[in-house]
């Protein structure tokens, strides 16, 4: 097996069809479906099912994947380390929608100021994602509100984010001083999409408690969500720093949710195998510092 072979590999898996991969890598289809049927013959295990045109990938595929990903990881740090490409470097970072509206921009301009030869790419989408992202080395370093529970992800912490209920001024739970999550649950919520860490950790206490998460709206935009709730359509769950410009403005007003403070800790995240270059080490220790 070569760098070669892993990197048709990668690409047929990534695209689920050998013509689309040949085309990436700028090579025949006959090219690539020959160099997967070496790495079959090769170790005497089927790597994709083969069904019309599409290619589904097979349980080993799937345990193979993610370490031929990080293979060539390391063999291209080991590429641009020799070529001194850190002075002049790239670092793919992910961050939350909440993170990447409130804690983010902040720490790249800092970055930007401190090291100006390197250019950081961001990402922005829910927990979810940005994990797999890290997975699959789509992302070098990402900014999560919970640390994910997946054992090939290294994590630290970098700061603490509190939900809270997000309501219109004169909704009738707005006269309490807090809301329990009973009243929580009764209420029409308006929530993250699936893979929200808020979303998650709503839903986890709700569960803890045995009740429902009855969703009225479901959004990937926090915006949304918060213009519902001061049009009195339901009660949100979102991170205080998220709203408190809202709040100012008067807009909505926000309550704590009695006996589970929500808290979240929030992370820096990477892969257990990825290589922290300098610059890399620099962005987490500016995160270590802002917190």
């Amino acid at each position: 097996m070569t760098i070669r072979h892993l990197r048709i590999f990668v690409a047929v898996y990534q695209a689920e069809n050998a013509t689309h991969a040949a085309e990436e890598l700028h090579m025949t289809q006959p090219a690539v479906t020959r160099a997967i049927q070496e790495l079959e013959q090769y170790y005497g295990a089927r790597l994709f099912e083969r069904m019309y045109r599409h290619l589904s990938p097979t349980e080993c595929a799937k345990r193979l994947y993610p370490q031929a990903v990080h293979l060539l990881d390391s063999f291209d740090r080991i590429e641009t380390g020799l070529r001194n490409w850190d002075s002049l470097g790239l670092i793919r970072v992910g961050a939350t929608v909440t993170l990447g509206s409130t804690v983010l921009p902040g720490l790249a301009r800092q970055f930007a100021q401190e090291n100006p030869g390197i250019q950081l790419r961001v990402t922005v989408a829910n927990g979810g994602t940005l994990t797999a992202a890290l997975c699959e080395n789509r992302l070098d370093l990402a900014l999560l509100e919970s640390a994910p529970s997946m054992p090939d992800l290294h994590t630290e912490e970098i700061g603490t984010d509190l939900l809270c209920a997000v309501m219109a001024p004169d909704d009738p739970l707005a006269a309490g001083e807090s809301l329990t999550l009973e009243q929580l649950s009764a209420a029409p919520l308006l929530v993250r999409e699936q893979g929200s860490t808020a979303r998650a950790a709503l839903q986890s206490a709700l569960e803890a408690r045995g009740l429902p998460l009855s969703i009225a709206w479901e959004s990937v935009s926090t915006e949304a969500l918060l213009q519902a709730a001061a049009q009195g359509l339901g009660v949100a769950v979102l991170p205080e720093a998220r709203v408190r410009g809202a709040v100012a403005s008067g807009l909505v007003c926000t309550r704590p949710i009695q006996g589970e403070a929500l808290r979240r800790h929030r992370v820096a995240a990477w892969h257990k195998e990825k290589y922290l270059s300098e610059s890399m080490q620099r962005f987490l220790e500016l995160c270590r510092r802002s917190r």
